[in-house]
């Protein structure tokens, strides 16, 4: 990721100066009304209290990383379920350590290609204290040792499940899939709904003709008239993922639903074609994202305009909260994000994605190849071992929150 979007102005707001300021027992007293108001309790969750401080700096956190949804409703709910996770981790007595915490920090920063004092740095540019970087990392790595605890045992992994997965990392170039898509809309506040008529169709559907029909009737991509299928796409273009989802199934068959912000999305695979004079690479990608009117001329007149990334760039006249350049492996770019790219040849563009009431206009810069050695077979067990505890994972949260006592003060 590129950090170009942490130096927009995220500070010219009151709160956002404010946030900058370091919380000591003296400036508290002697802040004005309205900033002692700032740490304040916002919620309280099973008696653990979320301030008003946590949620506007998660909230600027969740800009900085252009996250999907309102940043203070996602702010809030994602502290409730950060309360959940230390409670939980609290009472079987699990902690993480300075060393694992150091780690965890500077694997986050890493995957911009900073040190963790350079992505510090950055953050602090716009107005979030490191302290809040700091909770955020700590809850994931908290959470990530209960799940572990607690199913680690009850996760069935076979040979023939690291084979598969095996195979979709160390030689992506080396295939190519021929699938189709069915995208089932999820609009917050829905995504369970979702959820589950995705799963009802994963569980119904049978063959490429059923699919086809579901596809004409429920999905929201620009495919659904083909029945969502798509071209050939090298299985590298695909987040790796959801490539080992694709690689694993037979002709004809549906995959589970995947899930990926504002949407649940259904594959089908119809064939799989080997290339065995290519060399097994792995792949970075390159790309703008400029955010534009939801208007069928001015989308039309922008990519009249714009023949590549740079003169896309150009097309923002200038505003940056409206632009971003990103480049990062495909396995870090976000799942709607890949899976729109992953349909695109340098320079073109699609506008499926939405925000805020605007269309989110991607342009594919690049795409390099990432030599980086192949996985262990140790290191492959352990990805498809954490693929099935997200699942259970999110089960686990559910019952935590529904136990909970959330209230306002």
């Amino acid at each position: 990721m590129r950090f170009s979007v942490l130096k927009r102005q995220a500070a010219a707001t009151a709160i956002g100066l404010a946030l900058v300021v370091p919380i000591t027992t003296a400036s508290v007293m002697m802040a004005p009304a309205w900033a002692q108001d700032l740490f304040a309790p916002r919620l309280y969750v099973n008696d653990r209290a979320i301030t008003e401080y946590e949620v506007a700096q998660r909230a600027l956190f969740l800009r900085v990383l252009r996250a999907p949804g309102n940043p203070e409703e996602e702010a809030l709910k994602a502290l409730i379920e950060d309360r959940l996770r230390q409670t939980e981790a609290e009472r079987l007595d699990i902690t993480v350590t300075e060393k694992d915490l150091t780690d965890g920090l500077a694997e986050f920063a890493g995957r911009a290609n900073l040190t963790t004092e350079q992505f510090v740095g950055e953050l602090t540019k716009a107005g979030i204290a490191p302290e809040t970087f700091r909770d955020f990392v700590s809850a994931g790595l908290l959470w990530r040792q209960v799940v572990r605890g607690k199913f680690l045992g009850q996760v069935p992994i076979s040979e023939a499940d690291v084979d598969r997965a095996l195979e979709a990392s160390a030689r992506p170039k080396a295939l190519q899939v021929l699938a189709s898509e069915l995208v089932i809309p999820a609009p917050q506040g829905q995504e369970e709904a979702a959820m589950a008529q995705a799963q009802e169709l994963s569980d119904s559907l049978s063959g490429e003709a059923d699919f086809a029909a579901a596809a004409r009737k429920y999905s929201a991509a620009p495919t659904a008239g083909a029945g969502g299928r798509l071209d050939w796409l090298p299985l590298s273009n695909l987040p790796p993922a959801i490539g080992q989802k694709v690689l694993a199934l037979d002709t004809g068959e549906v995959s589970d639903p995947v899930a990926v912000p504002g949407a649940v999305v259904l594959f089908l695979l119809r064939d799989v074609a080997e290339d065995a004079s290519a060399e097994p690479v792995l792949v970075s990608v390159e790309w703008v994202e400029l955010l534009v009117p939801d208007d069928a001329a001015e989308i039309a007149r922008v990519r009249v305009a714009a023949d590549d990334c740079d003169m896309l760039q150009a097309e923002s006249g200038g505003q940056t909260d409206r632009v971003t350049l990103t480049k990062a492996a495909m396995g870090e770019v976000p799942g709607e994000v890949a899976l729109e790219l992953a349909k695109l040849d340098p320079n073109e563009t699609s506008v499926a994605l939405t925000r805020g009431g605007l269309r989110r206009m991607l342009m594919l810069c690049g795409r390099e190849a990432v030599q980086d050695p192949a996985p262990t077979r140790d290191q492959v067990r352990d990805q498809v071992i954490n693929q099935k505890l997200e699942g259970l994972a999110e089960g686990y949260l559910e019952e935590l929150r529904s136990a909970a006592i959330i209230r306002e003060p």
